[in-house]
């Protein structure tokens, strides 16, 4: 009985775990915080705690910020910085007790690097590939020979994009098609914040994207805990999205947790706790990529930095702001949307 009794207890624990966990209906995955979750300076977290009143405050020290949830089964999580915090805290979120996740959409929602051959400041895309920018051979591009166009080359392989792929080891996600073309056209004509120091920014850009007023698109992300920046970095992640997608995918931002997260969905889907047909990622622009034409990559580089981005509180709205509209239908429609992915 001695050795029965825990084994026996640690069941019964087991059942009413998961007997009592809370049915959640969409998580939204932002990657920092600035300081507190309210009522300073904000980071990617604070307008979603704000204004979806996410006011219960879940303890979560297995991963990098306590959670937060409303009534209405929204869910909000803080990543921390780079693949593998992401990774880290969205197993330790799927791993869970406390929650049912396997009816959950997930809806990263952030700010980003922008390509402006794609997007302008403010932009929210959506999208469909995600690609990881750090699994590669790399040689310093001071030794690359003379035909290379990087120095970059896939795991495997032995010259930039060489042929055919080898078998994915995760550096490239492909993401629900039918969803996200829903969320884009749920949220094309959403209006998006505009500045005069964004409008200024923008002018100095050739691109007709670059000058277009913030928009909402479809539009592929790179990933890579690397914060690299130019444009001949930006040419390599437009090469790299197009090789690792055979071709259909477009390169529009770039950020840095992505494929960290997805990497732990996709084994929490093997596991049956979560639905990767789920899964949405919205990425805004708070600057972009590359310089200007007129300065070098070092001189924009210096004041690219968080919370000094030129479009970087619009950027935060807009990561809401279309996200929010994707979220509110998803719960308002969850009768229809529990059983069936729209």
């Amino acid at each position: 009985m001695m050795t029965v009794m825990p084994i026996a207890g640690w069941l019964v624990f087991a059942v009413l775990s998961a007997q009592a966990a809370t049915p959640v209906k969409v998580v939204v995955v932002t990657m920092f915080e600035r300081g507190a979750d309210t009522g300073d300076e904000p980071g990617e977290f604070q307008y979603w705690v704000e204004r979806e009143k996410l006011d219960r405050v879940l303890p979560f020290h297995q991963g990098n910020r306590d959670l937060r949830m409303n009534a209405q089964g929204v869910l909000g999580v803080v990543t921390g910085v780079g693949t593998a915090k992401a990774a880290a805290t969205i197993m330790a979120l799927g791993l869970d007790p406390r929650f049912d996740l396997t009816k959950a959409y997930w809806v990263v929602a952030g700010i980003a690097g922008a390509n402006p051959a794609a997007a302008s400041l403010g932009s929210a895309a959506w999208a469909e590939w995600v690609v990881d920018g750090d699994l590669a051979h790399e040689i310093d591009a001071r030794e690359i020979p003379k035909d290379w166009r990087t120095g970059f080359v896939p795991l495997r392989k032995s010259v930039p994009y060489e042929l055919p792929r080898a078998p994915d080891e995760g550096e490239v996600y492909h993401l629900n098609p039918q969803l996200v073309d829903w969320a884009y056209r749920l949220t094309r004509d959403v209006k998006l914040d505009d500045n005069d120091a964004m409008r200024t920014q923008r002018e100095r850009f050739p691109q007709a994207n670059a000058r277009r007023p913030p928009f909402v698109l479809k539009g592929d992300t790179i990933s890579s805990s690397t914060f690299w920046h130019g444009k001949l970095l930006s040419e390599w992640a437009t090469d790299w999205v197009r090789y690792h997608t055979a071709g259909k995918g477009s390169y529009v931002t770039c950020g840095m947790e992505d494929t960290g997260t997805l990497q732990s969905l996709t084994f929490l889907a093997k596991a049956g706790r979560v639905d990767l047909d789920r899964v949405l990622v919205l990425r805004a622009a708070s600057n972009f990529d590359q310089q200007s034409p007129d300065i070098t990559a070092a001189e924009s580089l210096t004041p690219t930095k968080i919370g000094r981005y030129i479009a970087y509180l619009p950027a935060l709205e807009a990561a809401w702001r279309v996200g929010h509209v994707v979220v509110n239908d998803i719960v308002a429609h969850w009768d229809r949307f529990r059983n069936s992915v729209p």
